[in-house]
């Protein structure tokens, strides 16, 4: 199978065939005469650069995706191939211009995510590709839906509604792992609807709903270590969010994706990212969260001005209150989210000699502030609390806390709270005691069944 592409979409369905290039071109031709188009008779090599990016004219996009049709025994269209009209293509993320367009490619995206069941082959934008897609996403560049009825009502919306909420709660509790391919499936579902048509009556509704579903399928799919898959969906429900009048809801999933760019070891990218989003945010909520998760950045590049400047500001935020009409998007962030990057980002100044903090009070304030449903942060707290005191030299307690995490870290599928296990093995190494031994094998035990993946 392919694994590098201009356009992956194509090279992936033609994969899944098992298929010659050489068979394609001549299925395309005969289907080409069936319909009686007796001009167009592609070769192998003419296959071979669409899978490479250049554009088919019409009616060949129309073709293509029937001969697969054909071959798979599954309905695919231009816009699952990676060939609808769309916007400029950065780096591989799609900046639609149309609803309907945006939705074909999110249903190539999803359809190709659970009919292949693969890692990620996409490639994961990075640098100035990424920073550009993002200000152009935010900047809103959709136009009008047309006045279609089929693909929603008040009622498909409601539940289109009702089980996004409840996926993000199993998934704040649990883990993204156990509910990933059924949240892309459900999203997958939204997206075919949209391209149906909405109500203009719903169109807000459905788009919001959609937008937190993306944000969630973005999520899970970076948890279960799936990054560049997790930045497509991340992209789509940015432009979900403007179609739904909703900003700072595309500014919140910035947030998501500086998040991953800092977890993939890429700050620089990540604080471009949250500089956009520090442009855009309005609602003071937004504001703070994009502030804390600033100085987070700011801490894991060595900058402990910048750090203290951003974490200090957002400080202020919490402290004054982020309001009364806190969207239920962004309602996990609160004084225990901002004490947990208060606790992340002094371990990390730490760790590159900054003047000596205690990250171990930071992760203890996290976990008193917790509310009940984020069973998955918690953990992530815990661990941290535990490798924390091993590197500020309380081993005894060290293990004791390293001990509680393991159980709670046992029940949650998630390869974050992995990456946490691996922090806490480093900072275990130089203690040689049999309560700390006992911790590293339980550690390593558990880090091997939910090992972290990197992929591009």
């Amino acid at each position: 199978m392919p694994s590098r592409s201009s356009n992956p979409h194509l090279a992936l369905w033609i994969a899944a065939t098992g298929l010659s290039h050489g068979e394609i071109a001549r299925r395309i031709a005969a289907e080409a005469i069936r319909q009686g188009h007796r001009q167009i008779a592609p070769d192998a090599t003419r296959v071979r650069r669409w899978i490479d990016g250049e554009r088919p004219r019409p009616p060949v996009p129309a073709l293509l995706a029937a001969v697969l049709s054909a071959a798979l025994g599954q309905p695919l269209t231009p816009g699952d191939l990676g060939l609808a009209a769309a916007g400029p293509t950065l780096d591989s993320i799609q900046l639609p211009l149309l609803t309907e367009a945006a939705a074909q490619t999110l249903a190539g995206c999803t359809q190709m995510d659970l009919f292949l069941d693969r890692r990620d082959t996409l490639k994961l934008a990075l640098g100035a590709p990424l920073i550009l897609a993002a200000e152009r996403m935010l900047g809103g560049t959709a136009r009008r839906l047309g006045p279609g009825t089929k693909g929603f009502d008040d009622a498909t919306t409601t539940a289109l509604e009702e089980v996004t909420a409840f996926f993000t709660k199993s998934d704040a509790s649990k883990g993204g792992g156990l509910y990933r391919k059924a949240i892309v499936a459900q999203l997958a579902e939204a997206a075919r609807r949209i391209e149906d048509g909405i109500p203009p009556s719903l169109k807000a509704r459905v788009f919001a709903a959609t937008a937190d579903l993306a944000a969630l399928a973005g999520w899970v799919s970076h948890d279960c270590g799936r990054y560049a898959t997790a930045q497509r969906y991340w992209s789509y429900g940015i432009y979900a969010a403007g179609e739904a009048g909703q900003r700072d809801r595309g500014v919140e999933i910035v947030t998501r994706m500086s998040h991953q760019m800092i977890y993939l070891g890429h700050p620089g990218d990540a604080l471009g990212l949250l500089e956009l989003a520090a442009a855009k945010a309005q609602r003071p909520v937004v504001k703070a969260l994009v502030a804390s998760q600033t100085g987070r950045v700011h801490a894991a590049l060595g900058d402990e001005r910048g750090a203290d400047r951003h974490l200090g500001q957002a400080d202020e935020l919490v402290a004054a209150g982020l309001g009364d009409d806190v969207p239920q998007w962004v309602a996990y962030f609160d004084a225990a989210e901002h004490a947990g990057a208060r606790a992340v980002s002094a371990r990390d100044l730490n760790g590159i000699g900054g003047r000596n903090r205690r990250a171990s009070d930071h992760f203890a304030d996290a976990l008193a502030l917790r509310k009940p449903g984020f069973d998955r942060v918690k953990v992530m707290d815990r661990v941290g609390l535990a490798a924390a005191l091993f590197e500020e030299g309380e081993p005894e307690q060290a293990a004791a806390a390293a001990q509680q995490a393991l159980d709670e870290a046992a029940r949650v599928d998630s390869t974050l709270v992995a990456s946490r296990l691996n922090t806490l093995l480093d900072a275990a190494r130089p203690y040689r005691t049999a309560a700390v031994d006992e911790v590293r094998t339980r550690a390593k035990d558990l880090a091997a069944a939910r090992p972290t993946t990197v992929a591009a």
